[in-house]
């Protein structure tokens, strides 16, 4: 057996233990490149996929490599060398930090005009992780059959933890499995402002054709087609109408179709008829991957404690993360060194000790109003609507529970009420939250907002 039918048959064996979605990830672009008496070398595309292979997979390629030649005692894993791409700045005149930010973060605006994909954006680079496996292995079992699978896929998360990035994997693997089909990424924003345009200039007729004839819509921020009501009418028509044809629909939002107010019935109904998928925030262990991992992107080094540092401390999102060794980068570039530990800690004072990280109470009632598309006052109001007493009862309650406040305190805070008022809101929802996974998943999103600004 030469060393190319060894690799394939440890894979075809790898392959029934792990998901479609995993394999894809880990072992994709991987190889046997020789044996060396007892060890077998692999190359591998990048550091994340050294790691994760070295730390997860190794013992599981091992017993497959010696069960198939019992003289295989050890297995090293290379990374293939890459050419590294210098893109300089058109303008030499341009300040050294703002050309250097260009440089770092060039490839996040190439985007593709026919489809408005990124890329950028590929299955390749994006880190699996307990946090979003589910959600992977979605969005992958989409791309591999659009239209049969799950439709619609309907993933949601808070900011900055990859939503887009998976979406417009999604298209950019379905562009290159197949060139025909006519994909279409769209942010609910622009959405939006298609159809108010459409409507204004009597041509929505034109406007729902263009729609009908794309294979997979993703729409990003479904969240705000809330309490839009002609733009959720028009968009039921062209959902029903791709549907009906089984054209792929992709959607994100913050949050799950049941914590989306003002949304339609019908609209909600179609959003939970496909697969409805989590992203949450990344372990240590993913977050120090995903680091590795941009520095491949970005062929530059940083020392591990360093790295280290980071992923302990930056934990909010993955853009943070990214923002957080950008400007390690930055710094790297101007100074032409790498920093070391004390330097990198006092240039991401402001990432570690962000005032962000501490919840207060007008932190609490704004992220209370923004989730409910309430505004501030409308809380403070006094009124016996549902729309307004649940999330009233929702606030009192994470002041009590987040800020530690006392009863009198949290009446106090909302017009002087009585304070018996703010003990049976903070009981009932107490009560509710342990009870209700539509309220604790609710809560449980609108204290990501609060920590994470």
């Amino acid at each position: 057996m030469d060393i190319k039918e060894l690799w394939q048959s440890t894979l075809s064996q790898i392959q029934l233990d792990i998901s479609k979605a995993n394999f894809a990830t880990w072992f994709q672009n991987t190889e046997i490149i020789f044996i060396k008496e007892e060890k077998v070398v692999v190359s591998v595309p990048n550091a994340f996929s050294k790691e994760w292979l070295s730390n997860k997979y190794n013992k599981t390629i091992l017993k497959i490599l010696h069960g198939l030649d019992d003289r295989i005692k050890d297995v090293e894993y290379i990374i293939k060398p890459q050419a590294a791409v210098i893109i300089p700045p058109k303008n030499s005149n341009v300040d050294a930090e703002k050309a250097n930010i260009e440089q770092l973060n060039f490839e996040e605006f190439k985007i593709d005009k026919e489809t408005n994909l990124n890329p950028r954006y590929t299955f390749d680079n994006f880190v699996v992780g307990s946090f979003n496996e589910l959600a992977h292995a979605a969005a992958w079992a989409v791309s591999e059959n659009p239209g049969l699978t799950y439709n619609p896929l309907f993933i949601y998360g808070g900011v900055g933890l990859g939503k887009t990035h998976l979406l417009q994997a999604v298209g950019n693997k379905i562009v290159e499995n197949s060139k025909k089909k006519k994909i279409r990424y769209i942010s609910s924003e622009k959405f939006i402002t298609g159809i108010v345009n459409a409507i204004r200039n009597h041509n929505i007729d034109v406007f729902k054709s263009t729609l009908s004839q794309i294979d997979v819509l993703i729409l990003d921020d479904v969240q705000f087609l809330a309490g839009k009501n002609k733009t959720q009418e028009e968009f039921f028509h062209a959902f029903n109408s791709l549907y009906e044809k089984n054209k792929q629909i992709i959607l994100s939002s913050d949050r799950p179709p049941n914590a989306i107010p003002e949304l339609e019935e019908r609209l909600r109904s179609r959003f939970e008829g496909g697969m409805i998928a989590d992203i949450s925030f990344p372990d240590y262990e993913t977050r120090l991957v995903i680091l590795k991992n941009k520095l491949q992107e970005k062929h530059l080094d940083i020392s591990e404690d360093v790295l280290d540092y980071i992923a302990s401390n930056v934990k909010k999102n993955i853009r943070e993360l990214e923002g957080a060794l950008n400007r390690l980068l930055i710094y790297s570039k101007l100074n032409n060194s790498i920093p070391n530990l004390e330097t990198a800690k006092k240039l991401l004072k402001s990432y570690i000790f962000s005032p962000f990280d501490v919840a207060n109470y007008k932190k609490i009632i704004e992220a209370v109003s923004k989730f409910y598309n309430l505004e501030e006052k409308d809380i403070f109001e006094a009124t016996r609507k549902r729309e307004i007493v649940r999330p009233r009862q929702i606030a009192m309650f994470l002041l009590r529970r987040e800020l530690k406040y006392s009863f009198p305190a949290i009446a106090r805070k909302f017009g002087g009420k009585d304070h018996t008022t703010a003990i049976y809101a903070c009981k009932k929802i107490g009560q509710e939250f342990n009870n209700n996974n539509k309220l604790t998943e609710e809560i449980n999103l609108i204290k990501q907002r609060v920590y994470s600004g």
